[in-house]
């Protein structure tokens, strides 16, 4: 095969900043843009708390039908079309979302949508191991997370303008145009991906001449039963903690700290600018010190996060708990692939990341659930928010404990 040009630039980074604008559409838009448009869509609707709650389950439902068969899919139809044809599913869906008429209809899109964000993203996220080697792997991944912060920042500004520009129904208009906008990432994604180094004759970046060896010999790292129900556990406490944050936090400040929904949109734009430091930051500080100790430090950031919204604080504090939020926000996911392809090898990384991700999927769907049913009972999401500081304090535990990847 012949030898990578060290004066281009590997074709390794056009998947990075491809992927980047695939979790822009599949999670950043098709999931994250929910909290922004519920509070309108609620109102017109003449929606409970639990109503809500279940939209964002039932999303989440569709996404964990999806990862359970993602290393299948890959097998079947390789790393791009899949991508492609999740992105397809979720921009038609919510375009039908913003012509629904009934609870029921909503339902029934949102699903599909989260089928098409789990067959988008679980795909993305092991495509950069194929294209990557491990002393790499963090950095790469986590800019490729970073996609998710872009479409906060984005719906927090679109969404409200959307809302105003067509009136009482104008949540309808914010679902079309946001569908529109993914479909156009699924034609670039259809352009630009490739499933493999080798069919760019290349060599995955970073890759050194053991590692050459041991993919020529078919030899991979080895990972037990044990590893990965200790990497499903910690991605199901992240899974079901900042989900409800993510979710409630903005219908929390309209609702019970007085603000308005322009008010609450610069704050969620707040989450997203901060989360493009989360990404590259944590992800490259990963492959420094180590996943387990960068685990650690976003877990207790996270708490730290999660505490000063539980109680009636100041607006100080308020901006405090989604800066902390913000600046950790995407780094797990992007460790938790990095993790995959450690303990996995390229070969075996969507396959063990759909696995974990599966599991971190029933965090997401019994997160929003508990959450209504506690802000109900309330009156309040303090509640929530404090015992998703519980929920991280163990995962600072867990992550401590994760042992190094056999060889």
């Amino acid at each position: 095969m012949p030898a990578e040009r060290t004066n281009a630039i590997h074709y390794g980074w056009h998947i990075v900043w491809t992927g980047t604008f695939c979790l822009f559409a599949c999670l950043g838009l098709g999931r994250f843009a929910l909290g922004m448009i519920l509070p309108a869509m609620g109102e017109s609707l003449h929606l409970s708390y639990s109503q809500m709650g279940l939209i964002g389950t039932m999303n989440f439902a569709g996404y964990l039908v999806a990862v359970l068969f993602c290393g299948s899919l890959v097998d079947r139809f390789g790393y791009r079309r899949l991508i492609v044809m999740g992105l397809a599913a979720i921009g038609l869906t919510m375009i039908l979302i913003g012509r629904s008429t009934s609870l029921a209809m909503i339902l029934a899109c949102y699903t599909i949508t989260g089928m098409g964000s789990g067959a988008a993203n679980v795909p993305m996220m092991g495509l950069i191991s194929q294209w990557f080697a491990k002393s790499h792997r963090g950095r790469a991944t986590g800019f490729v997370v970073i996609g998710s912060g872009f479409a906060i920042l984005l719906s927090g500004r679109l969404v409200p303008f959307l809302n105003n520009l067509g009136g009482a129904e104008g949540w309808r208009l914010s679902w079309q145009v946001l569908g529109v906008i993914i479909l156009l990432v699924a034609g670039l994604c259809l352009i630009m991906l490739r499933d493999s180094p080798q069919e760019k004759k290349l060599r995955p970046l970073g890759e050194t001449p053991n590692e050459a060896a041991d993919e020529l010999a078919g030899t991979e790292p080895r990972i037990s039963l044990r590893d990965i129900a200790h990497l499903g556990g910690l991605y199901f406490l992240f899974g079901y903690t900042y989900v409800i944050y993510a979710t409630f936090i903005v219908t929390s400040l309209i609702q019970e700290h007085g603000f308005s929904e322009a008010q609450a949109g610069s704050f969620w734009s707040l989450v997203g600018g901060l989360s493009l430091l989360s990404g590259p930051v944590f992800g490259s500080l990963s492959d420094r010190i180590g996943r387990k100790y960068t685990l650690a430090i976003i877990f207790a950031i996270q708490t730290t996060a999660y505490l000063l919204v539980s109680r009636p604080l100041p607006v100080p504090f308020l901006y405090l708990s989604i800066g902390c939020f913000g600046v950790v926000v995407w780094s797990i996911p992007s460790i938790m692939a990095a993790l995959a392809g450690d303990y996995g090898g390229p070969r075996k990384a969507a396959r063990i990341f759909g696995l974990i991700t599966f599991i971190f999927a029933l965090g997401q769907i019994a997160g929003p659930a508990m959450t209504g049913l506690l802000a109900e009972k309330s009156l309040s999401f303090g509640s929530s928010f404090f015992m998703a500081a519980c929920f991280t304090a163990t995962g600072v535990v867990l992550a401590l404990s994760l042992r190094t990847p056999a060889k």
